[in-house]
């Protein structure tokens, strides 16, 4: 595993992070717009931001004094690579095991 799965993987694991993205998958939205929907000061909104932001999660983009956060797509790729291991894991061994369970007598 890179350094940026583990950013990505450790972005992830935080709840408060998670909700975040759920907010930033409607629109995008400023340090402010965020902190607003969370029970915590703007400094604690902004370091998720920036651990969901070194994960390569969201994007930051500079708009005047403004920063905008927006879901980066791509940054997703190696979590959907980690799932797909477990995804073919799990075929071949329910593969197996309906072959297993045709191939047994019946009594």
């Amino acid at each position: 595993m890179t350094h940026t799965d583990q950013s990505t993987f450790r972005a992830l694991a935080d709840p408060t992070r998670r909700d975040i993205l759920r907010s930033l998958m409607q629109r995008d939205q400023t340090i402010a717009e965020v902190a607003d929907q969370f029970d915590m000061t703007r400094p604690a909104v902004k370091k998720h931001l920036t651990v969901l932001s070194d994960g390569g999660l969201i994007t930051v983009i500079p708009r005047g004094r403004e920063r905008i956060n927006r879901i980066n797509p791509d940054g997703f790729r190696p979590v959907l690579s980690w799932l797909s291991y477990f995804d073919q894991f799990w075929d071949d061994r329910l593969t197996a095991l309906k072959t297993a369970i045709e191939e047994e007598p019946e009594t």
